[in-house]
């Protein structure tokens, strides 16, 4: 670990600029993903992805097929399958656990396999954003596009059936389809994302940024907006120090949302504490319009 005083002209490299452009895509992304992970209680699903994608890549790297596409079709479909199995909070987390599983033992059997390319496995568990190529780029944006115009058509009646599914559903909301819905646009940005931090870190771009967010305030669209500020500054942090120290970038990016996460919750915890209780209405407590989980 050493210092580089040329990390400027580093910085002007075309494999930086990849990383800074590709990075920037994931961090919109997720970014706007990570309020929807929170209020669903997805988070657990979130982090399953990213395993069930590792199988994968590594089944890529065994044929000699691009990872992104390994990532892609092993990520949706999982996605596809929780979403389907899946109604209720507790029987997705046991559709989650199951088919987390089976992609693993899927994973551990490819990976053994594909021994030769142990570089590149080792690329999809921790990250490695310096290596984004101009292909994987063109790959990024569609899927950052696909994903934005989604949430343009559904973020609406998505955030109804988050926040209360049940009244939601009475009210005549598709919230099975949205699930499904939801749970392709989070493989899609999983996808990019693992390429980003990989599977082991991944939580620093899709859950830390909104969950730092969520201190702040409750409304949907602010919370979108500074998750994907504090999502983008990571990952511009992350970048320029990772220049300046010769360290991998994801360790730096994860350092940067952790400490932005930590900034945050200092900051509003004396504000929180110090908040008056809500006043009593015929011997019950208000309750307040938006439920405790999407806070």
């Amino acid at each position: 670990m050493r210092f580089q005083e040329n990390w400027f002209q580093i910085l002007q490299t075309t494999f930086m600029q990849h990383a800074l452009v590709g990075g920037s895509l994931v961090a919109l992304t997720a970014g706007l993903m990570g309020y929807f992970v929170i209020t669903r209680q997805n988070a657990f699903a979130a982090h399953a992805l990213a395993h069930i994608g590792f199988p994968g890549a590594t089944g890529a790297i065994l044929v000699g097929a691009p990872v992104t596409l390994g990532l892609a079709v092993f990520c949706v479909g999982g996605g596809l399958l929780i979403g389907l199995f899946g109604k209720r909070v507790a029987e997705r987390e046991i559709a989650t656990g199951t088919i987390l599983a089976f992609a693993t033992g899927l994973g551990v059997l490819f990976a053994s396999l594909a021994t030769a390319n142990a570089s590149t496995t080792t690329n999809v568990l921790f990250g490695n954003l310096l290596a984004i190529s101009r292909d994987q780029l063109w790959t990024f944006g569609g899927f950052t596009l696909l994903v934005v115009a989604a949430l343009a058509v559904i973020a609406r009646p998505l955030v109804f059936a988050s926040v209360d599914p049940a009244v939601a559903e009475a009210r005549g909301v598709p919230v099975r389809a949205l699930g499904v819905a939801f749970v392709v646009l989070l493989a899609l940005t999983i996808t990019m994302a693992v390429q980003v931090v990989g599977t082991l870190l991944l939580f620093a771009l899709v859950v830390t940024p909104a969950a730092a967010a969520l201190r702040l305030t409750a409304r949907p669209g602010a919370v979108a907006g500074l998750s994907v500020a504090f999502a983008l500054a990571s990952v511009w942090v992350g970048l320029v120090l990772s220049a300046m120290i010769d360290l991998p970038p994801s360790f730096f990016v994860v350092a940067v949302a952790v400490l932005i996460w930590g900034t945050v919750l200092v900051a509003t915890r004396e504000r929180r504490s110090a908040r008056p209780a809500a006043p009593a209405v015929g011997g019950h407590d208000v309750v307040h319009a938006v439920p405790e989980r999407a806070r």
